[in-house]
């Protein structure tokens, strides 16, 4: 991840486009027309192939295969092989993106970071749990900018501090948060928000600092220093409220610029029909690829495997990011097909259903015979679940359906974490796999 903050080629952004008639593409050209924090959109993808092993002796979607790990590509002549040889799906390593900040918390912020910059925000409130990637990055990229950020984590301090826990304490200021107050995220954040702020202080929440950027936009360049709100020189302080796992419409912007770049001809293309499987926590990125796919009229299937809340909680989310994602881009002033829908993401249960949090046991094994087969490392609450998705999808869809690719949202760090809480399951792991 680069730490300056980039813009799009185009000079002017219109917000409503109620008297011009664009294609979905165009259309989101000019929502993507705009600062970004990553320098460029670009991602490694790998592919994954899996070869049946002669002696059927391990439990799981990808337990009777060997895997190997294609790194270098070339999709001409990849995409014609499928249906002749094993089953194989690919995977994209947005893991790779930062040391710190990488997978889908990196494309949520992507739009975001240049938008507290443009409005001179001094600092950050946000939530998570005791191990949230979500924290650790907004933590590291508001340090990397000179804003400040405040960070309510769920629970109590671990004896021990690890994983995306050690990082957010590093770059943040951290509050660990009673569950029972938690359970309120809103109020918690916005009384936080108030704390930090002080009496003179101005608070913002990302939608309305997204709202601000559009109006603004309109008649200044993309390129150039935006301060809609006017109050930087009546207030000590600008403390901008990130929702938990940046679940806002700013968070889609990113997600969606990384599938545009997903469809280009040299990569997976317009044509052939995609199944994109990634794990899901808010949902709000797989939401974000879901109106991407819509609005470029690409035939790809989102499908989001749900890890922390029930399916018509994540429907109930889906609708709201739509809505607000319609009305704050001026979709629904056009006839475009987004008006039509109710949902653009497949949502599913994981294989192996369980709380929240909890691992089985057996999954650490699997990543570390994943990890030690493809040099890919996956970690059991959350990207175990889109592995196993894909590695089954890719079996079903061998005779000429669609290509399966796994979006690798990160969050590894979070395998320190786990040690420390499953101790047990962790002295099992064997220094080698047969």
């Amino acid at each position: 991840m680069k730490t300056g903050l980039y813009s799009a080629q185009f000079s002017t952004y219109s917000q409503g486009l109620p008297e011009v008639k664009l294609s979905g593409e165009e259309l989101m050209s000019k929502v993507l027309n705009r600062r970004w924090m990553l320098h460029i959109p670009d991602t490694e993808i790998h592919r994954i192939k899996l070869s049946p092993l002669q002696q059927l002796n391990r439990d799981g979607p990808s337990g009777n295969f060997s895997l190997l790990n294609h790194t270098k590509l070339c999709f001409g002549d990849d995409l014609v092989e499928k249906g002749n040889e094993d089953p194989f799906f690919y995977v994209v390593r947005d893991d790779l993106l930062h040391p710190l900040v990488n997978g889908n918390k990196a494309r949520k912020l992507d739009a975001l970071l240049p938008l507290l910059a443009d409005h001179s925000v001094t600092d950050v409130v946000t939530c998570g749990g005791c191990q949230s990637a979500h924290a650790a990055a907004v933590a590291v990229s508001c340090a990397e900018r000179g804003i400040k950020s405040h960070l309510l984590l769920r629970g109590e301090q671990p004896e021990v501090l690890t994983g995306y826990n050690l990082i957010s304490t590093l770059y943040g200021d951290i509050t660990y948060a009673p569950r029972s107050i938690y359970a309120h995220r809103v109020n918690m954040l916005k009384n936080h928000a108030d704390l930090v702020a002080g009496n003179t202080g101005h608070i913002l929440w990302c939608n309305d600092i997204l709202e601000a950027s559009l109006s603004a936009q309109s008649s200044t360049s993309s390129s150039g220093h935006v301060d809609a709100l006017g109050t930087t020189k009546n207030h000590h302080k600008k403390v901008a409220i990130i929702n938990e796992g940046a679940g806002d419409v700013a968070a889609l912007l990113g997600v969606t610029r990384l599938l545009q770049y997903l469809c280009q001809n040299h990569l997976f293309g317009k044509e052939r029909p995609i199944k994109l499987v990634l794990d899901a926590g808010t949902g709000t990125t797989a939401i974000g690829l879901g109106i991407g796919a819509l609005c470029l009229g690409l035939p790809w299937e989102v499908t989001a495997v749900m890890l922390a809340d029930t399916i018509n909680s994540y429907k109930k989310q889906e609708k709201k990011l739509i809505s607000d994602f319609r009305t704050l881009f001026g979709f629904h002033l056009t006839d475009h097909c987004l008006n039509e829908v109710d949902g653009v993401v497949h949502w599913i249960g994981r294989c192996h259903q369980r709380k929240f949090g909890n691992i089985l046991e057996g999954e650490i094994e699997t990543c570390q015979r994943i990890a030690q087969q493809t040099g890919i490392l996956v970690d059991p609450v959350y990207t175990l679940a889109a592995w196993e998705m894909a590695t089954q999808l890719s079996k079903e869809e061998m005779e000429g359906g669609a290509q399966v690719v796994m979006l690798h949202t990160g969050g590894t760090l979070g395998m320190f974490g786990l040690a420390q809480r499953y101790k047990p399951y962790f002295r099992k792991l064997k220094d080698g796999l047969s």
